[in-house]
């Protein structure tokens, strides 16, 4: 019976430590289960296996991370490029002077005016080693072709409207290339204008002037040669370049130079003065024609172009030795 009384006070020991030690093993498996939980089985096979192989991931992934963020940059720094690129695209956003083409109309400017003077010289020259006198029509015709061809002696290129297309009515540079007034001549007009009558009125003129003073080389000749000078480079601001604000200075400057010439003949001759003075009727004309094609042109943004050379608007370049003299 004392072994039996041993046996019950067993019993209840063992029926209560039972559910104890299964709770516990219970609690371990769901903790250990909680911790695989947050962690992938390819980390988990890579920490066991070999740790150094883990931490050269990682540095991997950073490098990665370093290249995405450097591509993201550089994109955003092209975009911006890209972006102020389109805006540079138009010189008129920020316009600035153009100093070299400034430059370089000067220079073609004074190598005309030198190569002019030079040829007017060499002319006195050979009068006075022959002591004769050119003939008033040789003079004349002379300064009819100075007249129409003067461009020869500038090294831009300043060349006039196609006479052709003109008289057709079709674009050329420097006519219906452009938007111009409605109140424009025919193209019929501008040939005839300067071929048969400011042509023969400048060779009439400077060769009553030449005959008076009995030489090439003097004040009012130079004075005209500057007015042709000033009208080639302005050719080429207007119809090569198409610089259009800088075109109605350039005509504005033409006029006055053939009022200085007109003046310096009247010094000489009166009545050569009064023919040559007669042309700035013409050439104000052409200068409110000008003026009013600048009005009708503006820049894409509705502003007026500026009225001097415009860095970008065009490329001033000589023509001699040039490829495009060449073909």
């Amino acid at each position: 019976s004392s072994s039996s009384s041993a046996l019950n006070l067993r019993r209840p020991t063992m029926k209560a430590t039972l559910p104890s030690s299964l709770a516990a093993i219970a609690f371990l498996q769901g903790a250990l289960l909680s911790t695989n939980a947050f962690q992938s089985p390819a980390n988990q096979s890579l920490q066991r296996i070999n740790p150094s192989k883990s931490a050269s991931s990682l540095a991997a992934t950073h490098q990665n991370n370093r290249h995405r963020g450097a591509f993201a940059a550089t994109f955003k720094t092209t975009s911006a490029l890209q972006s102020s690129t389109t805006s540079n695209d138009d010189p008129y956003a920020s316009p600035e002077l153009d100093t070299g083409a400034l430059t370089k109309y000067a220079i073609a400017a004074i190598t005309e005016l030198s190569l002019f003077g030079a040829t007017f010289q060499l002319l006195d020259l050979a009068a006075a080693q022959l002591d004769t006198q050119i003939p008033f029509p040789a003079v004349a015709f002379l300064f009819y072709a100075a007249s129409l061809k003067s461009r020869t002696f500038n090294p831009l290129n300043n060349q006039r409207p196609d006479r052709s297309k003109a008289v057709e009515g079709e674009g050329s540079n420097g006519f219906r290339d452009r938007v111009m007034p409605s109140w424009t001549p025919p193209g019929v007009i501008f040939p005839i204008m300067w071929v048969l009558i400011i042509g023969p009125i400048r060779a009439y003129s400077a060769a009553l002037v030449v005959t008076t003073t009995g030489s090439f080389f003097s004040l009012p000749i130079m004075a005209f040669i500057l007015h042709l000078t000033i009208g080639d480079v302005w050719n080429t601001i207007n119809n090569t370049e198409k610089r259009y604000g800088a075109a109605v200075i350039g005509v504005l400057c033409v006029v006055l130079s053939a009022a200085n010439a007109a003046y310096q003949y009247s010094t000489v001759d009166p009545m050569a003065g009064q023919l040559l003075g007669g042309t700035c009727l013409w050439l104000v004309t052409a200068a409110a024609l000008i003026t009013d094609t600048w009005r009708l042109n503006p820049t894409e943004s509705g502003e007026r172009v500026p009225l001097y050379p415009v860095k970008g608007e065009a490329e001033t370049y000589f023509m001699w030795g040039s490829k495009e003299e060449d073909e």
